[in-house]
């Protein structure tokens, strides 16, 4: 993403008409008070109003029921406004959230985590927008990749100019939790995402900010946002990492980012690629240069209402703490060691434990040396704590596994551990309830038996019949078609690895 942080330094030339700058240097101490009124949006309360409402009738009406999140551009209201009131005409105003999550990348800072501001609520010309401050410090408390980095916030725009809209559009009382992601690694989206991931249903409301192509001609503009749109659209996180690379590398005159907030749209897609029944949709695409007289068509900026909707209000995942995952990563490794070396299993002192990694529950423990598989266990129901199982399965993956000879001292080194743990099993009643990536299989006939966990089928790329029939030929014994007059069941699994968790 090199071509990217040249926005970081191009911003700060560039005037609010089309671009990223914050003026107000004076900091506030508690509420986050406006950084960008009077410049990306008019400052006065009724002045604000009368845009508002002249953008409101401009847009296209609503078209989007259940909705989960939209996308919804952060540029100067003269030009994004109409765009943005797009997005904003999806959201049911009636409605009452639990919570509505405000998601934007940093413009101005790189940090390797994200930012949740939590110390007070956001002030605009419309009056204040409330925080929820106790899930904002929950998620920094629970997991080390959300931190309290003020500065991130102060003079941020992204999240800022998509309040008012909000603002005026709601009818009942909202809170929201405000985001800014300033990491430029995809490995760190995912973990975001992970955490992120629960609260991923039609109670709450995920606002993502970002522009698309910055400074390309009109026409280059319109032809790599397509391109981007449709990478989006297709709700695969590697399609739109390929796709951004793939744009740099056209060489494209001007072309600074084909998506300012590309880390923030990243981690939507690692929530919503494994999710069935939910669908991305463009409502409108506009660019600077569509707003005369103000916009210029030799140099421009694109801008994209999309909406992503679906019913997915029970998932009923299973969730685990960044702080769960390190812990339980711990035990497994200092497990590994000392009972390899010296043949005796380490006391475990709980007493800093959550009530999640104390509930009995089933997992799998996977070696991997060098890449390739070392050993793999596990426990589908467990009448052990989560922590206890861990450790079991780590001494049975590493010395009980038929396929393998017993791990030795001196392999400790080049081994890595993965940790997968497992919701209950569901038998189902036909294959098409199976999400490829989210479910693992457990077949079962005869007395022969097999399972795959949800990530072999992603690793090797199979499909849901392949997945079924390596299951069915290669685990229970049953042969390639096996599966289909046996039991199916699924499960879902949160896998994290060592090198996941730092």
């Amino acid at each position: 993403m090199i071509r990217m942080l040249i926005l970081l330094t191009f911003l700060s030339t560039i005037t609010m008409a089309e671009s990223c700058n914050s003026q107000n240097k004076e900091q506030p101490h508690n509420d986050r008070k406006a950084a960008v009124a009077g410049q990306f949006y008019a400052g006065d309360p009724a002045t604000l109003n009368k845009d508002l409402k002249k953008l409101f009738d401009q847009a296209l009406s609503r078209e989007v029921s259940d909705l989960l999140a939209l996308i919804s551009p952060h540029a100067g209201y003269v030009f994004s406004g109409e765009v943005a009131a797009t997005a904003f005409n999806q959201v049911d105003e009636n409605k009452e959230y639990e919570v509505i999550f405000v998601i934007g990348s940093s413009h101005s800072s790189y940090f390797d985590a994200a930012s949740v501001y939590c110390e007070g609520n956001f002030i605009t010309p419309l009056g204040t927008v409330e925080v929820d401050t106790a899930l904002a410090n929950k998620l920094i408390k629970e997991n080390p990749v959300f931190k309290n980095y003020k500065d991130a916030h102060w003079f941020e725009h992204s999240l800022e100019v998509q309040l008012p809209f909000l603002q005026y559009k709601m009818k009942k009382p909202f809170r929201i939790v405000p985001i800014v992601i300033g990491t430029n690694d995809a490995g760190t989206c995912e973990k975001i995402a992970r955490v992120l991931s629960p609260y991923f249903n039609n109670k709450n409301l995920f606002i993502i900010s970002t522009d698309f192509s910055h400074y390309p001609r009109y026409k280059d503009a319109v032809m790599v946002d397509k391109l981007t749109t449709e990478a989006i659209e297709s709700n695969s996180s590697k399609k739109l990492l390929e796709v951004l690379k793939s744009n740099e590398k056209l060489n494209i005159p001007n072309l600074a980012t084909s998506l300012c907030g590309w880390s923030s749209v990243l981690t939507l897609l690692y929530i919503t690629e494994n999710i069935k029944g939910v669908s991305i949709s463009k409502l409108q695409y506009k660019n600077s240069g569509d707003i005369q007289p103000y916009g210029d068509s030799s140099r421009v900026v694109g801008y994209n209402a999309m909406t992503i909707a679906g019913k997915i209000e029970n998932r009923g995942d299973f969730s685990l703490t960044i702080t769960d995952q390190k812990y339980l990563i711990d035990i497994a490794r200092k497990t590994l060691n000392e009972y390899i070396q010296n043949g005796k299993t380490p006391d475990i002192d709980a007493s800093g434990f959550s009530a999640t990694i104390k509930q009995n529950c089933g997992a799998f423990v996977t070696l991997h040396k060098n890449g390739k598989l070392r050993g793999c266990i596990g426990q589908f129901t467990a009448k052990k704590p989560l922590y206890l199982i861990v450790q079991d399965m780590t001494k049975a993956a590493s010395t009980e596994d038929y396929r393998f000879n017993k791990v030795t001292a001196n392999e400790l080194k080049s081994i890595d551990l993965e940790i997968s743990v497992l919701s209950p099993l569901k038998l189902i009643k036909s294959i098409d309830e199976i999400e490829i990536g989210r479910h693992g299989i457990y077949i079962i006939k005869n007395g022969k038996a097999g399972t795959f966990l949800p990530q072999v089928a992603t690793e090797t790329g199979w499909t849901k019949e392949e997945f079924l029939g390596h299951c069915a030929q290669d685990k229970a014994g049953l042969g390639w078609a096996g599966w289909k007059d046996a039991e199916i069941y699924i499960y879902t699994a949160i896998v994290f690895g060592e090198k996941d968790i730092k």
